[in-house]
């Protein structure tokens, strides 16, 4: 017993703690909610949440133990990974209830995942692996080897959009910018970039996006014609439930407009109106705080990586929690369109918080080999010193 204790203590003593704990926090905040909504409908959400967060917590901590260098070395096992879940969506694929995208695949005992979820997991092993090769040969800050990352990104997301999950394709380019920036792409490339975007917006409006893509939009700036509409109703209606909470909330399985579920899809993307309406103000500022706590030490953990692949490995999955968290409070809020988004951590359903975990694992793989990091960088210099010689 005591040496399982000291082993615990080595281990937590070697990766981020500040880090385990705001997550477990995280997910113990998210079970209250999910608990709180469940009042709504008959489905047990809390024991699919809490199988989910087990399995999760299992595979982080596995992950964890695991040198991130063995892990980029098997970037080739990623992407063939991430190419057999896209592939089975386009055999096996099912729309769920409360979604507009076949990107869903059906299991025994009636539960489903979203292999999206996974295939961002797998993308920042790749793209870490990509963006090191570069760095390796000089070549990031060349016209090819920006236009290699371009095409790196353009393959998953456009296997997800033909899928119809237009709200992933937008984290992936997110998540290969960031990296890209972090990484050292020269800022004239995202010049260049955006002024494309500008270019080409009214060509995406007119040609691309359908009816219910654009009606979507105008909901943000045609709330007294549309708010009673489909487009506009369930913004509207989660605006009314946090604002309903006031300061202090109505208080744990009190509200009313949580147990009659009244505002659609309360357990996953609008799960932030939950806590608004049963904790209030307060209770907003806790979750967003403990996201922050989240957010922050993944990406402080990136710039002490001892190594660029581990500095890679955080970078995007601070970009993949980060970019949910800011578009998730956005569409509750009306100032984003739905596009589908889930709150890192809180929202319901399985195959989100388990990515969610397993990208906390890799975060942690990279801080528990810190040290042997450095001691393999002094043999290096070490051996390097004696050639000279």
């Amino acid at each position: 017993m005591e040496k399982i204790r000291e082993n615990l203590k080595v281990y937590f003593s070697r990766t981020d703690i500040v880090l385990w704990i705001a997550t477990a926090l995280a997910l113990v905040y998210s079970l209250l909610l999910i608990s709180d909504m469940q009042r709504a409908g008959s489905y047990n959400y809390v024991f699919t949440q809490s199988v989910a967060i087990l399995l999760g917590i299992a595979a982080a901590f596995l992950i964890s133990m695991v040198n991130y260098n063995f892990i980029v070395k098997l970037w080739w096992v990623a992407a063939l990974t991430a190419l057999v879940l896209a592939m089975m969506v386009f055999v096996f694929g099912i729309r769920v209830n409360g979604t507009d995208d076949t990107a869903w695949i059906q299991l025994p005992g009636g539960f489903t995942f979203q292999p999206s979820e996974f295939i961002k997991i797998c993308f920042i092993i790749t793209f870490t692996k990509h963006l090191s090769f570069l760095h390796d040969i000089d070549g990031i800050k060349t016209i090819p080897g920006v236009l290699s990352l371009l095409v790196h990104v353009a393959i998953p997301a456009g296997l997800i959009h033909i899928q119809g999950d237009d709200g992933a394709v937008l984290i992936f380019f997110i998540i290969a910018l960031v990296m890209m920036f972090l990484a050292g792409v020269q800022a004239r490339y995202f010049a260049i970039l955006g002024g494309a975007i500008a270019v080409g917006t009214p060509i995406l409006w007119s040609f691309f996006l359908n009816d219910e893509h654009r009606n979507r939009i105008l909901a943000l700036f045609d709330l007294d014609g549309n708010a009673l509409t489909n487009y506009g109703w369930q913004q509207y209606q989660g605006k009314v439930s946090i604002s309903s909470g006031q300061v202090f909330g109505e208080g744990l399985y009190n509200g009313s407009r949580v147990e009659y579920g009244i505002v659609p899809e309360q357990e996953n993307d609008f799960i932030f109106t939950v806590a608004g309406e049963e904790f209030g103000f307060i209770g907003c500022v806790i979750l967003l705080a403990i996201l922050v706590v989240i957010i922050v030490r993944i990406l402080l953990n990136g710039r002490n990586a001892y190594e660029l692949k581990g500095s890679y490995i955080c970078y995007g999955v601070f970009a993949m929690i980060g970019a949910q968290t800011i578009i998730n409070i956005g569409m509750v809020l009306g100032l984003i369109p739905v596009i589908g988004i889930t709150l890192p951590f809180f929202s319901s359903g399985g195959t989100s918080v388990i990515s969610m975990l397993i990208s906390i694992g890799l975060v942690q793989s990279v801080m528990n080999n810190q040290e042997k990091d450095m001691d393999e960088a002094k043999i290096r210099l070490g051996s390097m010193s004696r050639q000279r010689i």
